[in-house]
């Protein structure tokens, strides 16, 4: 994998109205097949989603966790935009099959389906946040699990490739509403990055300029 594509899959993972306590008390969810079937309805029913996010990255080799946060934007279809703001400015757009970023010094465009790795990636993301990851589980082996106010996916990872980039992924489902509360990517051994979502409103108008690189 060439470095470009290597930074860029890099910050997709540095990326996800509750915050999730370690009181939290998880059993293995009753009814996995209702679960679905209602995650699937609030996908099909969901067009947009604006929310607020707090991201901590986790690294070994660090003493202190890397604390970021910003507003995340998602349209159908497949148009997201994650907006750093904290500590530092950052921009990532995935749009119209391509991907942007863009900080104080530099803009760059990355063509997503001229890079196998980049099309599995925003598939992924994409898949997450509107819960169809979660539809065809031959690609990660899955266990399901809930608490009293939230359901918890845990995936594994099948293809080597994307075993070489992450141990699994933890997606925390709102009872409530079935939105994403937490993402969380154990990349390896303790590293990871976790991000919580709040303030999230769901089919609100987003106007596609929020997509436009500019």
């Amino acid at each position: 994998m060439n470095r470009s594509a290597k930074y860029i899959i890099t910050l997709l993972f540095i990326f996800s109205s509750c915050y999730i306590t370690a009181q939290e008390a998880y059993k293995p969810m009753a009814d996995i097949e209702a679960f679905k079937s209602k995650l699937t309805a609030m996908s099909e029913s969901t067009n947009s989603i604006t929310s607020n996010f707090v991201q901590e990255k986790n690294l070994v080799v660090l003493s202190e966790k890397i604390i970021s946060k910003g507003k995340f934007y998602f349209k159908k279809e497949n148009n997201i935009r994650w907006e750093y703001l904290e500590p530092y400015k950052y921009l990532i757009i995935i749009a119209n099959d391509k991907l942007y970023t863009r900080d104080d010094k530099n803009q760059k465009q990355y063509d997503i389906q001229s890079n196998k790795m980049f099309q599995e990636m925003n598939r992924f993301i994409s898949g997450c946040i509107q819960g169809d990851i979660l539809k065809n589980d031959k690609d990660y082996a899955t266990e399901y699990f809930e608490s009293s106010k939230l359901y918890y996916v845990k995936l594994v990872p099948r293809a080597e490739k994307m075993k070489q980039m992450l141990n699994e992924v933890q997606i925390y489902f709102d009872k409530n509403d079935l939105t994403v509360s937490r993402l969380k990517m154990v990349e390896s051994g303790e590293d990871y990055t976790k991000i919580d979502f709040f303030n999230k409103k769901l089919n609100v108008e987003i106007p596609f300029e929020k997509f436009i690189f500019k």
